[in-house]
């Protein structure tokens, strides 16, 4: 399977090496453009047919972020490359879009060529594919709204991948490599990927890890009592132990989110 692919940033080291990289270690991707800025990468986008953009968040007059709307229209893919910005990291991990962090790594370069190419191949159906680009790009889009604060998550399962607003999260749990969503309405989701991640992406959203095993969303919390130990109670009537050690922190954070 070849992949048609187009290299969007401003600065020619990273365009050159990215080229390189791309050219000695995936025959299959095939580079069919390579980018300055965004206003020139659109004018690529509608002439040329492309399954997957490396594209760079900061450049001059626009940022890699406006060129969303028009990824959304071609169905591509995409693998962000940036140095590093905390916020739009935040950003980008909420909704399950790859990212680089330069100068670009050949083991990681590697492991997100392949997942593209593994979900080319498993899907197959354009309109599935078509769907699932979509998705992510709008979550990222609400989340990129305001950039401090992640309003949805793409959670990864066995599956494919569910968005949720963070919301609907009561709460998160723990177990070995994969995290437990408690959920409104009694739902739950097994997603793939361990609770510290979850922890830095929720952090700034009204969520506070309260043991080595559990975030709670403060939206949630009912009451908490330090009657025999500290102890919360959420929406769901589930009851949660907070660990001696974080006790302190998860006092003065729900002591912040409620000044609000």
């Amino acid at each position: 399977m070849s992949i048609n692919a187009l290299i969007v940033d401003d600065e020619e080291f990273s365009r050159q090496s990215l080229y390189f990289l791309l050219g000695e270690h995936f025959p299959e991707v095939k580079i069919k453009g390579i980018a300055q800025s965004v206003a020139e990468a659109r004018k690529m986008l509608k002439t040329v047919e492309i399954d997957l953009v490396f594209l760079d968040i900061a450049m001059p007059n626009e940022d890699g972020f406006n060129l969303l709307p028009d990824l959304q229209k071609v169905n591509s893919f995409v693998i962000f490359t940036t140095a590093f910005d905390q916020y739009a990291l935040r950003a980008l991990k909420a909704s399950a879009i790859d990212y680089l962090l330069k100068p670009i790594d050949i083991d990681e370069l590697k492991n997100a060529v392949i997942k593209v190419i593994k979900l080319k191949t498993r899907n197959g159906n354009d309109q599935l594919i078509s769907d699932n680009i979509k998705a992510q790009l709008n979550s990222l889009e609400e989340n990129l709204s305001d950039i401090k604060k992640i309003n949805k998550i793409n959670l990864s399962h066995s599956n494919g991948f569910q968005i949720l607003n963070i919301n609907e999260i009561i709460y998160v749990l723990a177990d070995s490599n994969y995290s437990i969503f408690h959920l409104e309405n009694n739902q739950s989701i097994i997603a793939s990927r361990h609770l510290k991640e979850y922890e830095e992406i929720l952090k700034n959203s009204g969520f506070s890890r309260i043991h080595k095993s559990t975030i709670i969303n403060l939206k949630h919390l009912s009451d908490y009592t330090n009657k025999n130990g500290l102890i919360v109670k959420l929406s769901d009537n589930s009851e949660h132990v907070v660990s001696r050690r974080r006790s302190s922190e998860f006092l003065e954070t729900v002591r912040n989110y409620f000044k609000h």
